[in-house]
């Protein structure tokens, strides 16, 4: 059982907390992060999820995940990078981007969410990372122009927000030319 805050439309808490299959279940609001990790080449780390997943299996995108009940989005960042690729970074290795709030429903589930993004610079390489095999299957970095490429073309390999990946993709290049 992975307990989550519920929140209201608004993002606040509820004090409420519940089980998130019931949450995407009743389509409940709750909190996420996600976090683009950009080497010295200026590419971005994708990762394809596990075949097990319910949500989104076998499709390429960022390192994320919920924010548990009691976590604060910080928190809950640096134990997702812990967990899905096996590395420790400090908060403050960590820009925060945007958070944005992201409803979502498909023909599974109803995952209405604020999800808080970050970027991370760093100079691993691919073997530098260890990945949870229940979470995911392949790592790999693209350029931010291949991102750019699947969000608007809609590649269905990819699990992106896609508008709120279009507003992070604008604000990387506009921090890429200052």
């Amino acid at each position: 059982m992975e307990l989550l805050d519920v929140l209201d439309e608004e993002g606040n808490l509820t004090g409420k907390k519940e089980d998130k299959d019931i949450i995407h279940e009743k389509g409940l609001w709750h909190r996420e992060v996600c976090v683009l990790i950009r080497n010295e080449k200026g590419e971005y780390l994708i990762q394809k999820r596990a075949a097990t997943k319910k949500q989104a299996p076998n499709k390429w995108g960022m390192t994320a995940g919920h924010v548990d009940a009691g976590e604060t989005f910080d928190e809950a960042i640096v134990r997702e990078i812990k967990e899905e690729l096996g590395i420790e970074v400090a908060i403050e290795e960590l820009k925060p981007l945007a958070t944005f709030k992201q409803p979502f429903e498909s023909e599974t589930t109803t995952n209405n969410n604020y999800t808080k993004y970050y970027l991370y610079s760093t100079n691993r390489k691919i073997e530098d990372y260890t990945i949870c095999l229940e979470e995911l299957s392949k790592l790999k970095y693209i350029t931010l122009e291949e991102m750019e490429e699947a969000v608007e073309t809609k590649d269905e390999r990819c699990s992106y927000a896609r508008e709120q990946m279009k507003e992070i993709i604008k604000r990387l290049k506009e921090e890429e030319i200052l």
